[in-house]
C-alpha cells in the first residue's frame, strides 16, 4: 500500500473515531435529557392529580377547570393511582393492584422516587394532606422519545457515513498533494544510472523532510560519483602509464634473448631493464599516491587552521630536510584579527599541496631560496610562493596541472608529473584557486581563498 493511501486511512480512522465518540456522547446525552424531561412531565401529572383529587374542595370551580384544561392531553399508556396510608387506592379504582405494597411503601419512605421498566417510566411522590397521607404514582410509555431517538439514530448514521467518505477523499487528496514532491523525487531517482551520475535530484524550497531526503541523496550521489571517477581514473591512468614501461621492458628482454651476446651486452640489457623497472615502480607509486589522495579528498575532514602557523611549520620542515637553501616567510601584510587568518580545511591535504609547490620551486630553481608571503583581509586570503628558477616553458604552461605530465624534452629537469596535479586538485576541493605567473627570472604560484 502506498504511503499516501496509508496516511489517508490513518487520518480517516483517527477523525472518524473522534467523530464517533462525539456522536455517541450527543446520542446518550440526548436520551438522558428526553428521559429526564419525561420524568418531569410525570411528576407534573402526579402533582396535578393531587390538586384535582385531594384539594379540589379547597379551590374554586374556575381554578379546577383551568387546571384540567391545561393538562387535558393523555400520555401513552398513562396510569395514575392514589393510595392512602393503608395502601388502598383512593379516587381511582385499581382492581388489578397495579403497584405492589412493597413499592408503595418504598415511595412513602423515599418521599420521591422514579424508576424505569423497559419503555415504561414511573414516578411516585409522598403527599401529605388534611385528609391524610397519600402516595401518588404516575406511569406512562414515552413513545415520542422513542420515535425521536430512532430518527436521531438514523440521522447520525447517515451523517457518519457521509463525513467518513468525505474525510477519506479529502485526506487522500491532501496526502497526494503533500507527497507530490516525493513522487517527483522518485521519478528523478529512476533516471540515475551509472552513465549519468552527474545528475542530481531537484531540491525543494521548503525546509521539510522531503527536501532533507533530497539533499542527503544528492550528497550520497556525490560520494558515489567520486568513487566511480576515482575507479575510472585509476584504471585509465594505470593502463595508460604502465603500458609504455612494460612494453619497453619486454622489448629489451626479447632483444637480449634474440641471439647469443657477450657479457657486456647482457649487462647493458639488464641495466636497461632495471631502468624501465625503476620507471614503472615510480609510476606505480605515483598512481597509489594519486589514488590515496583522491580517497582522502572524497572523505575529507575539515578543521580550523591558522595559515600563518602552518607556514611556520612548513619553514621548519624544509629547514630540516633542505640544507642547501631555505624557505623565507614574509608575514608583513597580515591583519591583527586572527579569524581572518583561519580557514576550515583539511590540514594534511593542504600540507601536501603546499609542499608539492614548494618542492618544485626548490627543484626547478636549482635549490635557491624560495620566498613565501601571506596576505589577508576581509575579502580574501592569499599565499604566494616565488622562486628564482628558469621559469616554465610556454609549451608547458597549458599542461602543468595534468596528471603525469612532465616538462618538455628541452628541459634538463623533469619530474613524475604528479605534484602540481595533486596540488591543484586539493586547492580546488578547498574552494580555493591556484594561479601562476612565470618568466625567465622565475615563477610565482598564487593560492587564493575568498572569505566572504
Amino acid at each position: 500500500m502506498k504511503i499516501k493511501d496509508r496516511l489517508a486511512i490513518y487520518f480517516t480512522l483517527i477523525s472518524t473515531t473522534v467523530l464517533l465518540a462525539v456522536l455517541f456522547a450527543i446520542y446518550f446525552i440526548f436520551i438522558k435529557f428526553l428521559e429526564s424531561d419525561f420524568y418531569d412531565r410525570l411528576y407534573d401529572r402526579a402533582f396535578i392529580n393531587a390538586k384535582l383529587y385531594l384539594e379540589a374542595d379547597e379551590i374554586s370551580a374556575d381554578s379546577l377547570k383551568s387546571v384540567k384544561t391545561a393538562y387535558l392531553e393523555n400520555l401513552n399508556g398513562e396510569v395514575v393511582r392514589i393510595y392512602d396510608n393503608h395502601n388502598q387506592p383512593r379516587f381511582i379504582r385499581d382492581s388489578q393492584q397495579f403497584w405492589t405494597n412493597d413499592f408503595i411503601n418504598k415511595v412513602r419512605k423515599a418521599k420521591k422516587l422514579r424508576t424505569k421498566d423497559g419503555l415504561r417510566q414511573t414516578v411516585g411522590i409522598f403527599y401529605r394532606d388534611n385528609q391524610g397521607d397519600f402516595v401518588i404514582l404516575a406511569s406512562a410509555i414515552d413513545n415520542s422519545t422513542f420515535n425521536r431517538i430512532g430518527k436521531l439514530r438514523l440521522i447520525m448514521i447517515g451523517t457518519f457515513i457521509i463525513i467518513t467518505v468525505g474525510l477519506l477523499l479529502s485526506a487522500r487528496w491532501i496526502a497526494k498533494r503533500i507527497l507530490k514532491p516525493l513522487d517527483v523525487f522518485i521519478d528523478e531517482v529512476k533516471k540515475i544510472k551509472p552513465s549519468n551520475l552527474d545528475f542530481r535530484v531537484q531540491e525543494t524550497k521548503h525546509k521539510d523532510e522531503i527536501n532533507l531526503l533530497a539533499q542527503n541523496f544528492n550528497q550520497l550521489i556525490n560520494r558515489l560519483e567520486q568513487a566511480f571517477i576515482l575507479q575510472r581514473t585509476f584504471v585509465a591512468n594505470a593502463s595508460h602509464e604502465l603500458r609504455t614501461p612494460i612494453t619497453s621492458l619486454l622489448m629489451e628482454a626479447e632483444i637480449a634473448l634474440s641471439k647469443t651476446r657477450n657479457p657486456e651486452e647482457y649487462k647493458k640489457a639488464l641495466q636497461s631493464v632495471i631502468d624501465d623497472a625503476d620507471k614503472m615502480n615510480a609510476t606505480i607509486n605515483s598512481l597509489l599516491s594519486l589514488a590515496q589522495t583522491d580517497l582522502e579528498l572524497g572523505a575529507t575532514q575539515t578543521e580550523a587552521i591558522r595559515i600563518d602557523e602552518l607556514l611556520w611549520e612548513l619553514q621548519a620542515h624544509w629547514a630540516q630536510n633542505n640544507k642547501q637553501s631555505k624557505l623565507v616567510i614574509n608575514l608583513e601584510e597580515i591583519p591583527d584579527k586572527t579569524d581572518l587568518l583561519t580557514l576550515h580545511i583539511n590540514k594534511n591535504l593542504l600540507e601536501i599541496a603546499l609542499n608539492n609547490i614548494i618542492g618544485n620551486a626548490f627543484k626547478f630553481s636549482n635549490y635557491q631560496d624560495v620566498y613565501c608571503s601571506l596576505f589577508a583581509n576581509k575579502q580574501y586570503l592569499q599565499i604566494k610562493i616565488k622562486d628564482n628558477g628558469m621559469g616554465i616553458s610556454p609549451n608547458d604552461k597549458p599542461n602543468i596541472y595534468k596528471a603525469f605530465y612532465t616538462s618538455s624534452p628541452k628541459s634538463t629537469l623533469s619530474g613524475e608529473g604528479m605534484g602540481l596535479y595533486m596540488a591543484n586538485h586539493i586547492i580546488n576541493l578547498t574552494q580555493g584557486k591556484l594561479d601562476f605567473t612565470s618568466n625567465e627570472k622565475g615563477t610565482t604560484f598564487s593560492i587564493t581563498w575568498q572569505v566572504c
